[in-house]
């Protein structure tokens, strides 16, 4: 263990690429408190039989159960494991001795947002209160460099991120929570009627209207980063419904796949994208009934899971060497696959998954 925080933890003045990557648009998309125990295994069996959490046992039996692993998981999320898995690298795979995990020791939303995206584990953000964050991003970075000026874009179902990007001094678009969805159209007019009317688990906007703001968006301005938090994972796993859950992550994993089946058919983005997913915490598991919270006082809820797919990556799928990987290296590797290097101004930078782009 010593020997990996060694190696991640080292400070890097520099790094010099091989050769330059082939990525020149980079697409994010975190799911939230999506625990990696769906990701490599399915649907939960332990989970599906309790009546507490699971309301409708047959229709879910029916939609996401089988006795394979292997099938559950596919089934549960159809794109991630027939074209994710199969052209990229998955990491996170516990049962495999392949570990992710936040660096943060809160082990919630706000704090893995901020480690995504800040590349350490901000002590200013300790909880999910809207204290704003006046750390550097890897995305105002980003947003700065020569040919990204005005390329780089948010769109969040969550209420921190305009905190969390400081957006009154950010160049970056964002768009989260309750923001006009309209660029104009009578489509999003409509869909700010919908968003307006539709019933929700919280008081966020619902997951498929940041989805359809962002495919909207990428099709209007073609963005070279594209940052998309999801949110509804997280807020029916706080109520304990399971049947819920399952079915949101599986909506998820169609948004994912509908939003790369349009970015490979624009030629800004065909085969020079990559796609980078992940969680921004855990859940509870070894405790059955703590699936549906998080935080310092669960132990597992600091686990959490990668997958990447793009130019770059060499089509792996899992990742079986034995490792530790950690959110925060993925300000690191996003700048990294677009050839810079991101440092954070007050602390020392973790390494880039160099398998995600080295090939």
């Amino acid at each position: 263990m010593k020997f990996y925080c060694l190696l991640l933890f080292s400070a890097i003045p520099t790094f010099s690429f091989s050769q330059k990557p082939k990525t020149e648009n980079v697409v994010v998309v975190v799911l939230d408190g999506l625990r990696w125990q769906e990701v490599f295994a399915g649907a939960d069996s332990a989970l599906i039989n309790r009546p507490a959490f699971t309301k409708s046992k047959a229709k879910i039996d029916k939609k996401f159960w089988d006795n394979d692993f292997k099938v559950r998981r596919e089934k549960l999320f159809p794109f991630l494991w027939k074209t994710v898995a199969k052209q990229g690298q998955m990491y996170g795979n516990r049962y495999l001795q392949n570990f992710a995990d936040v660096s943060n020791p809160f082990q919630m939303t706000y704090p893995g947002f901020s480690e995504i995206l800040t590349g350490y584990a901000d002590p200013a953000i300790s909880s999910n209160r809207l204290v704003t964050s006046k750390s550097q991003n890897v995305l105002e970075f980003i947003n700065k460099q020569k040919g990204y000026e005005g390329k780089v874009a948010v769109f969040a179902t969550s209420d921190l991120f305009p905190a969390l990007m400081d957006r009154d001094n950010s160049k970056v678009y964002i768009n989260a929570d309750s923001d006009s969805l309209a660029f104009g159209s009578a489509e999003f007019r409509l869909l700010n009627e919908m968003q307006r009317l539709t019933s929700k688990p919280t008081t966020e906007r619902p997951d498929l209207l940041t989805y359809f703001a962002a495919r909207e968006y990428v099709k209007a301005f073609q963005p070279k980063v594209l940052f998309l938090a999801l949110g509804e994972t997280d807020a029916f796993a706080h109520d304990g419904n399971y049947d819920q859950y399952l079915h949101t992550a599986y909506a998820q994993d169609k948004m994912i796949s509908e939003l790369w089946n349009l970015i490979q058919s624009i030629p800004q983005y065909k085969n020079k994208t990559t796609l980078l997913i992940t969680c921004d915490h855990g859940r509870g598991d070894i405790i059955k009934n703590q699936w549906t919270s998080h935080g310092p006082q669960i132990k597992d809820s600091g686990q959490v899971w990668i997958a990447a797919m793009g130019p770059d990556t060499k089509p792996q799928g899992i990742f079986i060497e034995k490792g530790r990987y950690y959110l925060a290296q993925l300000a690191t590797t996003t700048a990294a696959l677009l050839g810079f290097d991101f440092k954070p101004e007050t602390h020392q930078a973790m390494t880039p998954i160099f398998s995600i782009f080295r090939k």
